[in-house]
C-alpha cells in the first residue's frame, strides 16, 4: 500500500503549484492532440431489452505526436465516464464540468506524462448509465468494452496491442466499471486506476427503507421514470444492470423493493455485484494486474470509506497498490487528479514503444 495522506499533500505543494499552473492554461500550447468521434457496433449489445442502439458512439483522443510520427505506436488508456455522463461531455462536444481534452493537452505539453491514446465509449442508456455490467436488459457492456471495443481500436489505430500497454480507468460509475472489468480481464488490461469509484461496498438495510427505493416502487411507466429525480433513476439503472427480468416490461427489471417491502432475493443479486463482496474470489486475477491505483475526496464520505476498505483488503493479500484520500468532493478535483496522478500512474506503469 502507498497512502498519501491529507497531511503529506502539503509536502508536494511546489510540484502541485507548478502542475496547477499548467492545468490552469489548458490547451494554450501550440502542440495539441486531436479527437475523433464515431460509432462502433457491439454484437454483445444487440437485442438488449431496453431498446438501446448497439451502435455506440466512441471518442478517441490522439496525442500531439500521433500524426507527426506516423510510424510510432502508443499505449491506450480506456476512460469510462460516470452515471448520466457520456463521451461527448468529456471530449468537448457538449458543455460539462470538465474537459478531458484540455487536461490531456496540458499534461502532454508539459511532459508530465508520456503521450498515450485515450478512448471513451458512450455508456448512456435508457436508464442513463449501463453500470458497465453484462445484462440482458442493457446489453453485455463488460464484454463489449474488453473484447469488441479493444479489438476495434487496435485494428484502426497505431496501438501497442498487448495488455502491458492497455490501462483502464473511470470516474464514479466508470470507476466501478474499471474495477469490475479490470478484475475480470487481466489478460486485456494490465493497469487500472479508479477515480471516486461508486458501488464498491454493500449497502446494508435495516427497518428503514431508503426514500429513493420507495419512489422507484411507485413508478410504473417510462414517462414517470423520465420525470423522476437522480436518486430514483439510479435505482432503475442498478436494477437494469444487476437484477434484470425479461418477463417484467416496460423496464425489464426487478426492483429491490416491491409493494413497500424490500425484496431479499433482489438485494442478494445486488450484493453479488459489489466488488468488495466478491473480491476474495477474484484475488488471483487482481494479482495478475501490474498496477492498481484509486483515490477519492474526503467529502465524498461513502466512497472514501469504500476505498479505505479496498485498501485494507489488498493489504491483507499483499497486492501492491497506490491509494489516496484527498481534500475534495465527488467532482471538484477530478481534473487535477487526472492530470497530476492518473496520467502519471499510467505513464509509469504502461509499456511504451
Amino acid at each position: 500500500m502507498r497512502l498519501i495522506s491529507l497531511v503529506t499533500i502539503g509536502k508536494a505543494c511546489l510540484f502541485c503549484g507548478c502542475l496547477l499552473a499548467v492545468v490552469g492554461i489548458y490547451g494554450q500550447s501550440a502542440s495539441k492532440g486531436s479527437v475523433e468521434r464515431f460509432k462502433v457496433h457491439g454484437k454483445n449489445l444487440e437485442g438488449n431489452l431496453s431498446g438501446d442502439s448497439a451502435n455506440r458512439y466512441v471518442s478517441v483522443y490522439l496525442p500531439p505526436g500521433y500524426k507527426k510520427n506516423p510510424a510510432r505506436r502508443y499505449p491506450v488508456v480506456y476512460f469510462l465516464h460516470g452515471y448520466t455522463d457520456d463521451d461527448a461531455k468529456f471530449y468537448g462536444f457538449a458543455k460539462h464540468w470538465m474537459n478531458l481534452v484540455k487536461v490531456l493537452d496540458s499534461v502532454f505539453a508539459a511532459k508530465l506524462a508520456p503521450e498515450m491514446i485515450v478512448v471513451t465509449p458512450k455508456a448512456y442508456t435508457r436508464f442513463q448509465g449501463s453500470m458497465y455490467s453484462n445484462s440482458i436488459t442493457t446489453g453485455n457492456w463488460e464484454d463489449y468494452i474488453a473484447q469488441e471495443l479493444v479489438a476495434y481500436i487496435d485494428q484502426h489505430y497505431r496501438t501497442i496491442p498487448r495488455a502491458d500497454s492497455r490501462g483502464l480507468t473511470g470516474h464514479s460509475m466508470g470507476g466501478y466499471g474499471a474495477f469490475r472489468i479490470g478484475e475480470k480481464y487481466p489478460g486485456v488490461f494490465s493497469s487500472i486506476y479508479l477515480l471516486s469509484p461508486c458501488c464498491l461496498a454493500n449497502e446494508w438495510f435495516s427497518d428503514r427503507i431508503p426514500g429513493n427505493f420507495m419512489r422507484a416502487d411507485s413508478i410504473k411507466t417510462l414517462e414517470a421514470f423520465q420525470q423522476s429525480d437522480f436518486g430514483t433513476r439510479i435505482v432503475f439503472a442498478s436494477a437494469a444492470a444487476w437484477s434484470p427480468n425479461p418477463d417484467r416490461p416496460p423496464f425489464y427489471v426487478d426492483l429491490p423493493i416491491q409493494d413497500g417491502r424490500l425484496d431479499p432475493v433482489v438485494l442478494a443479486k445486488w450484493t453479488a455485484n459489489r466488488p468488495l463482496v466478491t473480491i476474495d474470489q477474484n484475488i488471483s486475477n487482481l494479482k495478475k494486474l501490474k498496477a492498481i491505483g484509486f483515490d477519492a475526496g474526503d467529502k465524498d464520505r461513502g466512497i472514501a470509506e469504500s476505498i479505505r476498505q479496498l485498501d485494507a483488503v489488498l493489504d491483507v493479500y499483499g497486492i501492491k497498490h497506490s491509494f489516496e484520500i484527498y481534500d475534495g468532493n465527488h467532482t471538484n478535483k477530478v481534473a487535477d487528479r487526472m492530470a497530476g496522478h492518473m496520467l502519471r500512474f499510467f505513464g509509469a506503469n504502461l509499456l511504451f514503444e
